[in-house]
Formats: structure tokens, sequence, C-alpha cells
């Protein structure tokens, strides 16, 4: 199994990396709608980038146009077949129906591992592991065993998620003893094949672990850290009010980031 498609009938993952601006769901669906229409690409490429123009239609709230991105897609390939159940699975997770995506996001991965693609089979295994209640450290233990087998710098990226994603898990299910050990490896993969963003906020879940493991002084100093960084941080500087504040003032909910 390889961990890109690096198939010259199918899109490379790299380039919709480039493609996507998640903080823009609208420009990023307007990037693929050109995209998915271009013949410079092969039929089984702007297959898949249809997949993402339905998946930024899904984070722009627009679920049903979404689906209907995904049902006019004709392919017989197994990737595409796993880009489109894993799309359909988010649309239903950001519907608020996350149950209806677990067997999607289940057929996504054979469809993957039947296609060769590894990148594909995490990326499904990373949303069982957010999505299949009751069965969170199962999928993630899964996704990380398959990690080990992955190459590719890309591939290894979600080592990030599949270690931040089980660490929270485990930190809001009131294990940070066991939740810590997570956080730093998924700051070692950030670190190693991941970008700035993933190392800021890497860096920011260790000090807010810290902070329920009672360590409250080293958190801060992270916090101090990350707030020369990015001084407007809204997270940042809500964690120092909250390191700073008197014990007996300290809210119960304290800011969480999750990826």
């Amino acid at each position: 199994m390889s961990d890109l498609n690096l198939s010259p009938k199918t899109i490379d993952q790299t380039v919709l990396d480039q493609l996507w601006n998640f903080a823009d769901p609208q420009l990023s669906a307007e990037r693929f709608r050109r995209a998915s229409d271009d013949p410079e690409y092969s039929d089984e490429a702007r297959s898949e980038l249809a997949t993402q123009l339905a998946r930024a239609l899904g984070l722009a709230g627009q679920y049903d146009d979404g689906d209907a991105v995904l049902n006019a897609i004709d392919s017989d390939s197994p990737i595409v077949a796993a880009r489109i159940a894993l799309e359909r699975g988010r649309l239903r997770v950001a519907e608020g129906v996350p149950e209806e995506a677990v067997p999607l996001f289940t057929k996504a991965a054979r469809d993957a591992a039947a296609g060769g693609v590894t990148f594909l089979v995490l990326d499904a295994v990373h949303m069982l592991a957010l999505t299949d209640a009751g069965h969170e450290e199962e999928w993630a233990a899964d996704g990380l065993e398959l990690l080990a087998t992955a190459t590719q710098a890309r591939t290894q990226r979600w080592g990030v998620a599949l270690n931040n994603n089980l660490a929270w898990y485990l930190h809001d299910n009131g294990r940070p003893e066991e939740a810590l050990p997570y956080f730093e490896r998924a700051l070692d993969f950030a670190t190693s094949v991941g970008t700035a963003d993933q190392r800021f906020l890497a860096r920011w879940a260790i000090a807010r672990c810290l902070r329920s493991l009672g360590r409250t002084g080293e958190a801060l100093e992270l916090q101090r850290v990350l707030a020369v960084q990015r001084p407007d941080d809204p997270y940042v500087a809500a964690e120092i009010a909250v390191l700073l504040a008197p014990p007996e003032d300290v809210s119960e909910q304290a800011p969480t980031i999750e990826e």
C-alpha cells in the first residue's frame, strides 16, 4: 500500500492542500469548482476534486448542495469511492448526526485500503476515532499502528491529529496523566512533518494539560512563550488569565482547542 496516491490518473494530496483554505470555505469551493471542471486533469482526478468541493460546501453550511455534488460523481475507482464516503460522512458530522457518519467512514477506510492509499485510510480512521462513540481508543490505536508503516511526510502528518485527538479524549474524560504523552507525541509529529499552526496548537495543548495536572508554573511558562508568538490569540490569553487567577475564581469549564 502506498502512502499517497501517486498514480498519474489521480490527484496528488499536495495539490488539494494548495487549493484548500479552511478559513474561507466559499473561496475553497470556488477553487474546487473550477478545478473539477478543468480538462487538464484526468476524469478520476476531477472526481476527487469534486469531493473536495462537496467538503467545502459542507463547511459553508450548504449540506444539500454538498450531497448533490457527491451524488453526481460517476466513477468506479475505489479511491474516488473512499473520498465520496469520507466527505458524505463529514457532511453528516457537520449536520450534527455523527452516528450516521460511522458506517460511511468505515466504508471509506475499506475503499481506501482497496485502492492502496494509506493517507486516505488514516483520514477515515481518524474520523472514526472522533465519531464512533465508545470505540475512540480502539480506532486511535488502529490508526497509530498503521501510521507506523508510513514513509511519506504528508502521510506521517496524520500523527498530529491522531495523537492530539486521542489526547483530548483522555483529557476530557478525566485522564490527563495518560493524555500528556499523546499531546507530546502530537508535538513531535508537528515539529517533524507538520505546519506552524499545528506546532502552535500542540504546545498550547501541552500547557493546557499541564494545568489539569496541577503543574501550573510550567503551563504558564509555555503560554507566555506562545503569547509572544501570537499576542492576539484569545485561547492563549484566556489560559494565562486562568493561570494567574486565584484558585477560587477559576471556572471548571476552561478553554479547549481540539482538531
